[in-house]
């Protein structure tokens, strides 16, 4: 690897056959494409072992790390976090692709479970919820005290992007310094997500909802003498199992409340100070671009809406690197 800043990656245009935004939503995500992606990951995988990390407060979560000097190899310079989307895992396709795909470029990769994620539900009692944001910045924090002399980076995908933009809100007065952060299609106003999803075309629904279900049923059985989930999981749209668990585990007194409490929009933003990068899709069917002028604009941060892409999608149907990862590792590499 040279010290050169790779180029950007130009606009995304994908084939014809791949340009609709529900075949870009699901397609790079489809099971039958894991055992190619895995092959291709071969060396991220060979090099990771599991790290769990102290976030503070007894809070403790799950993440790969690999790195370049368990291959007998150079120390790397650079750590980058990855975070996975709502009911993903470390072990997601796109999780996997884009760390090799910074790992083969000499960074080490640290992919990051949140709470109740991947196999995570025994470590923590306490239920998952997306405004868990304090650990997720006492675990970026944790990895800066272990590994300091490398410069910390942060990517996140859909609701883990939204994850990293409060992250990055939040570094200054945690103490944490970052280097670059990219969020891709992150969740920003998740009222208006969560509209998408009840309204919109119902794969996306019976997806969300089959994989809250399996959760809740991993949750249960690691702790069930805290929890039986069997009413929430009874119920037949996002919106009711929301409604259900803020109620029981919540400290929020509406629904309402709780969605603003994770959004990004109006000023959640303004205290970025680090290089910080927002790259969503004008034809994303789960997260309104609209919302994108609803967001602070302090100095460091960027946005790129593209016209294609869907949600999480960027993929051109080829069997290598993809548009988004290539463009996120052009964008880590700036000075």
């Amino acid at each position: 690897m040279t010290g050169d800043i790779p180029p950007a990656a130009g606009d995304f245009r994908p084939p014809a056959w791949l340009a609709h935004p529900h075949v870009q939503s699901i397609f790079a995500s489809l099971p039958f494409r894991r055992p190619a992606v895995e092959r291709r990951c071969a060396a991220l995988l060979g090099a990771s072992f599991d790290e769990i990390l102290d976030c503070g407060d007894g809070v403790r979560l799950l993440s790969h790390h690999a790195t370049h000097a368990r291959l007998g190899e150079a120390p790397a310079k650079r750590l980058a976090v990855l975070l996975h989307g709502w009911e993903g895992s470390a072990n997601s396709l796109y999780m996997l692709s884009l760390g090799q795909h910074l790992f083969a470029r000499g960074f080490d990769v640290v992919r990051l479970n949140l709470r109740d994620h991947g196999d995570s539900h025994h470590l923590n009692p306490g239920i998952f919820h997306s405004c868990r944001i304090a650990e997720v910045v006492g675990a970026v924090r944790r990895l800066q005290e272990l590994y300091p002399e490398q410069s910390l980076h942060l990517a996140g995908f859909s609701l883990g992007g939204n994850f990293c933009l409060r992250v990055a809100a939040r570094a200054p007065a945690a103490g944490i310094d970052l280097a670059r952060v990219v969020a891709i299609c992150p969740v920003l106003d998740p009222e208006h997500t969560m509209a998408r999803l009840e309204a919109g075309w119902v794969l996306y629904r019976r997806y969300f909802l089959w994989k809250w279900r399996r959760s809740l049923r991993k949750k249960q059985a690691a702790w069930p003498e805290i929890y039986d989930l069997t009413d929430a999981m009874r119920l037949g749209t996002l919106t009711e199992m929301t409604a259900h668990l803020v109620k029981l585990f919540g400290d929020y007194p509406t629904v309402s409340d709780y969605l603003h409490g994770y959004a990004v929009v109006d000023g959640a933003l303004a205290g970025i100070v680090h290089p910080t990068r927002i790259i969503s899709a004008a034809d994303d069917p789960i997260i309104p671009a609209a919302d994108l002028a609803r967001l602070a604009r302090p100095q460091a941060l960027e946005i790129t809406c593209t016209p294609l892409g869907g949600h999480c999608g960027y993929y051109e149907g080829g069997r290598g690197s993809t548009w988004i990862e290539r463009e996120v590792y052009a964008t880590l590499m700036r000075s």
